[in-house]
Formats: structure tokens, sequence, C-alpha cells
């Protein structure tokens, strides 16, 4: 079929293929549609099947040729990338240059853009100098913790004095008005709930309505900045008729030895709760810290090697991060774009903000593949089950459910994978050269300030 095809590499692990067919191939497939259609189509004046091609070529013919040209470049394509180690990626379609132009008299001719793996030249992976971060877990973050077992078990009651303080949850009426103080109707909104000093409405009235009373009714005046955080307020100023209708507030449980119990039955007393506090909050340093760890050492390698991320491989990356993102805020896409628009941000500008993390991402994970086809690394029948067991109580499954699980949707060999690839990422750590870096502060730690 194909009289010659030629191959040239261009920048971002693209390639360019040129295609050549013989001209019979162009005949017979251009006549086999001919024939498949005089067969098939409905013409008046003519029987079905009866239709003379001359008709046919008359009325279809430009169609014919379209759809002939399709049929052969699909064709050919598969045949030319066959013996060839420029392969398709096979997450984004080839990519037409120019038009097509068919002739049943000629050699059909064609070229295509496609993304291929990229070439890697793997740096040094062995012996690396890496940080990581010292974490600073004091009385403060422990209180801080159990501060939040008295929110999660407090009851919330009617305030006494009704006088509206931070912390207070308060139920409101508001709307705007103009300038004659007369409601602005599209703008009402009814029995509006929020805890003050959270931020957590629309108007940042937080500051606003602290020592108001329940029933009090007043007109509030606010300029917002130009550079306000809500794009529709920046730069505005809104005068907006605020009506308290109640004040709670939360009655906190006393610290002490029944709150401990109620919290778990596997504590006595509140030292044991505050003992499972410290353990949590260590457990999670030194999670978040091994992460680290591996990011910096995957990052090292990054440095070290050299290769070309094409784009379909970023673009999948980003579409990954884009799904996981609508997973973590329990949102729908178009949610999301709305809650995005409010903060001046769309999709495309978020996942650019994301790109320089993603081709970095998906350059460690082709180069982990890399030292794992040059690294022997067996996987035993003992680290299968440890590592089935820890998913297990990760899971708070039966260890031998899993395993039958992970049996019949065969991915017995992803699990292998997964273990092969921690024995490495351990075995590349304990060879590296670890350095401290300065003292951080937990809770900045935590939300990544470090």
């Amino acid at each position: 079929m194909i009289s010659k095809k030629n191959i040239e590499k261009l920048e971002n692990s693209a390639v360019k293929l040129s295609v050549s067919v013989e001209k019979e191939e162009s005949r017979k497939e251009y006549d086999a549609l001919l024939n498949k259609y005089s067969k098939s189509v409905q013409i008046k004046g003519f029987r079905k099947g009866k239709v003379p091609t001359s008709i046919l070529e008359k009325r279809f013919g430009d169609s014919l040729k379209q759809e002939a040209a399709s049929n052969l470049l699909e064709k050919a394509f598969k045949e030319a990338v066959e013996d060839i180690e420029e392969k398709p990626l096979g997450i984004a379609s080839p990519e037409l240059v120019g038009e097509l132009d068919f002739n049943p008299e000629n050699e059909f001719s064609f070229e295509v853009k496609y993304d291929v793996f990229p070439e890697v030249k793997l740096g040094e992976y062995r012996g690396l100098e890496i940080s990581e971060p010292k974490v600073s877990i004091l009385k403060k973050h422990k209180d801080a913790e159990l501060e939040k077992i008295q929110e999660q078990n407090s009851v919330v009651v009617d305030k006494e004095n009704k006088t509206i303080a931070t912390k207070n949850i308060v139920t409101m009426d508001y709307a705007e008005v103009d300038e004659n103080d007369n409601v602005i109707e599209d703008t009402k909104r009814e029995d509006f709930v929020f805890t003050v000093g959270t931020g957590y409405n629309y108007y940042k009235l937080d500051d606003d309505v602290v020592k108001m009373k329940v029933d009090q009714e007043k007109i509030i005046e606010k300029t917002y900045p130009e550079d306000f955080e809500i794009k529709e307020l920046a730069g505005t100023t809104k005068k907006l008729k605020v009506k308290i209708k109640a004040v709670k507030e939360k009655q906190l449980p006393a610290l002490d030895d029944e709150l401990a119990q109620d919290v778990s039955e596997e504590f006595n007393t509140l030292d044991d709760l505050k003992a499972s506090i410290e353990k949590k909050l260590n457990d999670q340093v030194e999670q978040r810290v091994e992460n680290i760890k591996t990011d910096n050492l995957l990052m090292k390698i990054v440095e070290n090697s050299e290769l070309t991320i094409p784009q379909s491989m970023i673009n999948a990356e980003l579409d990954n991060r884009w799904r996981s993102f609508m997973q973590q805020s329990r949102m729908t896409e178009e949610n999301i774009e709305m809650f995005l628009q409010l903060q001046g941000q769309t999709k495309d500008s978020l996942k650019e903000t994301w790109t320089p993390e993603a081709i970095n991402t998906v350059k460690a994970q082709i180069l982990l593949e890399k030292i794992l086809d040059q690294e022997n690394i067996e996987v035993s029948e003992s680290d299968i089950e440890d590592e089935i067991k820890t998913q297990s109580e990760m899971y708070n499954m039966p260890a031998d459910e899993l395993k039958e699980t992970f049996e019949k949707n065969g991915m017995m060999e992803y699990l292998k994978k997964d273990i092969k690839t921690k024995k490495l990422i351990k075995d590349l750590l304990s060879s590296s050269k670890i350095t401290k870096s300065e003292k951080v502060d937990y809770s900045d730690f935590m939300m990544g300030k470090y």
C-alpha cells in the first residue's frame, strides 16, 4: 500500500510523518465506495441497486473523495507506524498537516504530526543531597487540637444578652438599598446564617454586625478596595440594610476525663486523649516530611536528567488534576467555574498555574520508570502480604477480602509495581545525604508555608 514514508523530528517530543500511498490503492478505495453506494443509495428515477456510477459521481463525487481519503489515511497511518520506533503516544489524536488532496488516478499523500515518548537521558540518581524540614510541635498546637475537639462536642444555645460578638452564630436578613434607602429586591436574602469572624458572607459584614442585638435593624455603608477579593464588589460603595433575627453561641464542654470518654471508648482519661493527639500530630509530620523528602529527591533527579515532555502528556496530567480538584471540592464543574469567576480566575488560568508542577510530575514519573528498568528490584510474597495488611488497616477492610479484590480485578501487577516503586524510593533515600532545614512552625508546615 505505502510507496514511501518519512519521519521528521520536531520540538517537544513530536514528529511529522509523511506518507505516500500507491495510486492503485487510490483507485481501489474509490471504486470500492462507488460499488458500495451504488447498491444501497436511493435516487429518484432509479431502482435501488441500479444507480449508474456516473450519476453517483455527479451527485456525490466530492463526498466520495473525502471518504476515500479518510479511509486511506486511517489504513496507511496504521501500516506506517507498525515498524517504526516513533510510535504515537495514543493520548491525543494525530494532527493533519495541510489539506487532504485525493484523486483516484494519482498517488495519495498526507502528513500528520503526533507526540511520541520522549528521549530520556537519565542523570545521577544515587547519593544525592536533599533537604527535609525540621518541624516544631509546641504546646499551643496540641492545645489547638483540644480546642477543635471541644468545638466538635459543643452545643449551640441562644445567647442570653442577645448581643453579637466574634464567634457567635448569627441569623439575619439583609439587602442592598438605593440612595433613598429603598430595598433593591433582587439583592434580598432572608434567614442567612453565618459565624461572625469567619468571613463566610458575600458582603463581609463580620465587623459591622458586632455589638448589634436581636431585632435591631440598621443600614451599613461599606466601601470596598479596588483589589477586593470579590470582583463585583471591588472599588464600589454599597449600602446594606441588615436586621438581626437570632444570636447563638457555642457552649464548650470542660476539658476533663468525661470529655475524653465521650470522644472515644479508647480513652479513660484526659491524659489518654492528649497522648493520642500528640501521636497524631507526630504521625502527620512524619508522613508529610517523608513526602517532601521524596518530592525533593525526584526534583533532584529531574534536574540531573534531560527530557522534553510532549504537550499531550502535560495536558493529560492537567486534566487529571482538574478531575481531582472537582472530586475534592464536591462541586459540579459549572459551580467550580462560577466560584473561580468570583475570584477573577478561569479553568484555563488555573491550569496554567498548575503547568510547571505538572511538567515536573510527568518528568519524575518517566524517570522513575527508567530507573525501575535499570534496577533489579524483587517483590516477594512477604512484601505483598505486608502491603495488603497496611492497606487493609488504612481502609478498615479485612486483609483476605482486600487481597481477593485485587486478584478479581486484575490489580496484582499494579500492586507489585507500587511496591517496587516504594522500595526504590526507600533505597534511593537511604543512599542520599539528608540535610535539615531551619525549624518551621507546625501550623505553617501543615499549610505548606515552609
